[in-house]
């Protein structure tokens, strides 16, 4: 990049010519900064997009490992995640993670008898609360007035009004006891949900973002919880596909890219400092987590910016397993009884078997040919974050032995870990105060990111909420018209 500055520019073609003089910079490429950079340039502002990484993707990415594409961590999204699915539409990519056609969770308890250990969450074409009716009360892993209980603690969740900020205030856990939930019901159920979705225990995690995530997914809608998935990698999604569609926005994307600073013009534009550069524009968006937010601020943008810095995070640990037969059927599952939390076959999307069983070897096996690939999903993992390979190794192949019957005689060709030690924020009590909105005080700067004020937790679906909303702020101040199809989401919701 050459010294100086100059205005962001944007390549191609779509870009409307009654843009001239409408720029924006948008910091940061994951999905919220793909997202607002998308949702601007199809209003005919010229848009730049910064990312300090070699790709696009944030936090949900794929690497390679010899012939796998890994992805860093196994992400699903439900139904209701209308922001998410339009996030697909417009990347082209929805065939690629398709939803089930009707939710269906087959749950193991490891410590029940081989036979009676699955019970299945899943709904009926019926109305709320009657979809999940005959599946709760068929569930085996509670007892009768276990399940009584749920349903009555349910209902009782729904009738939470999720604009009460009183609900911030309190933790999910003690809510669910003074409702009568046990210990066990709390495990086999709620955390079941709640720690996936959350990245918490019920006792960690604020009632607010808790209702938010109950009421929405499995008490708005029969399909609100369907569980849509990748078959793909990530990169295909949030990397390749995201950058096709700036592309073809005519969006300026730079990877490789880290901004130093943010300032503000004497003239009411803003200055974007990269190395060797620095970027004259009519708005930013900072889409980057809130502590380096925190960094780029200028001052008075925020009135309390030091809020950001008491957003804390949850990490999340990924234990990949790549056995040299099939051992697993379904395409994924639930435990309950063992520190494994949900496995996922991941076989297809890694390209491990490409080109058939008589493919090459798989190389990290010796040369021994390579039957299925495993990768658990451990949300909540403060305690083993940062535990070595050997320890988890030793930890969990046992519990899978446990848990697949087909995986004792199997042997292992691999086993790895990935780990994402800042992979959300902590959804604590407290924490919904603390989450800024897009706009801040600072005429043309905006922020986006799952940790902002989207009323959701730090999900695909937050990200990609908060990219439309900061659009959506700097649209207005710019003058421009809100393209039509960013309604749908809303619509949707």
């Amino acid at each position: 990049m050459s010294d100086g500055s100059r205005p962001a520019p944007a390549h191609g073609t779509a870009q409307s010519e009654s843009a001239a003089g409408r720029s924006a910079v948008v910091v940061g490429g994951g999905l919220a900064g793909i997202t607002a950079a998308l949702a601007l340039a199809d209003a005919g502002v010229r848009v730049t997009l910064l990312e300090g990484r070699p790709r696009l993707g944030g936090l949900a990415f794929s690497f390679q490992r010899g012939e796998l594409t890994v992805d860093n961590g196994q992400h699903v999204y439900l139904r209701c995640c209308t922001a998410y699915r339009w996030f697909l539409d417009r990347i082209q990519g929805a065939a690629l993670a398709p939803l089930q056609d009707r939710l269906d969770v087959p749950v193991v308890d490891v410590t029940k008898p081989e036979g009676r250990r699955l019970g299945r969450l899943r709904r009926d074409p019926l109305p709320v609360p009657l979809h999940l009716g005959r599946s709760l009360a068929a569930y085996p892993h509670l007892s009768l007035a276990e399940r009584a209980a749920v349903g009555r603690a349910a209902l009782a969740l729904k009738g939470l009004d999720l604009a009460d900020p009183a609900l911030d205030t309190q933790d999910f856990g003690s809510w669910l006891a003074a409702h009568g939930q046990s210990a066990r019901a709390v495990e086999a159920l709620w955390d079941l949900v709640g720690v996936a979705t959350l990245n918490a225990v019920a006792g960690d995690a604020s009632l607010g973002l808790a209702a938010m995530v109950f009421k929405t997914g499995l008490l708005s809608d029969p399909g609100a919880a369907d569980i849509g998935w990748a078959r793909v990698p990530l990169g295909e999604l949030h990397d390749r596909l995201a950058r096709k569609a700036l592309d073809s926005a005519g969006v300026r994307t730079e990877v490789r890219t880290r901004v130093t600073s943010v300032s503000t013009n004497e003239n009411g534009t803003w200055s974007v400092q990269v190395p060797g550069e620095r970027l004259e524009t009519d708005a930013v968006v900072l889409a980057v987590p809130q502590r380096d937010t925190h960094d780029l601020l200028p001052p008075g943008a925020l009135d309390a910016p030091e809020q950001l810095l008491g957003i804390g995070t949850a990490p999340i640990l990924n234990v990949h397993v790549v056995y040299d037969r099939r051992v697993l059927a379904r395409p994924f599952f639930a435990a309950l009884g063992t520190p494994v939390q949900w496995v996922f076959d991941r076989t297809d999307a890694s390209g491990l078997l490409r080109g058939g069983p008589e493919g090459p070897p798989y190389k990290g096996g010796g040369g021994r040919r390579a039957g299925q690939y495993l990768a658990l999903s451990q949300s909540a993992a403060q305690d083993e974050i940062d535990l070595p390979v050997a320890e988890l190794r030793e930890r969990y192949l046992p519990e899978l032995e446990r848990l697949i019957p087909g995986t004792r005689g199997a042997e292992v060709l691999d086993f790895f870990v990935t780990r994402e030690r800042t992979a959300t924020f902590a959804p604590t009590p407290g924490v919904g105060r603390l989450r800024p909105g897009a706009r801040t005080k600072a005429p043309g700067l905006y922020l986006a990111g799952a940790w902002t004020a989207t009323g959701w937790p730090a999900t695909m679906e937050s990200a990609v909420r908060s990219g439309v909303s900061a659009a959506d702020a700097a649209l207005s101040a710019l003058g421009r018209p809100r393209p039509r199809h960013l309604f749908e989401i809303e619509e949707a919701a």
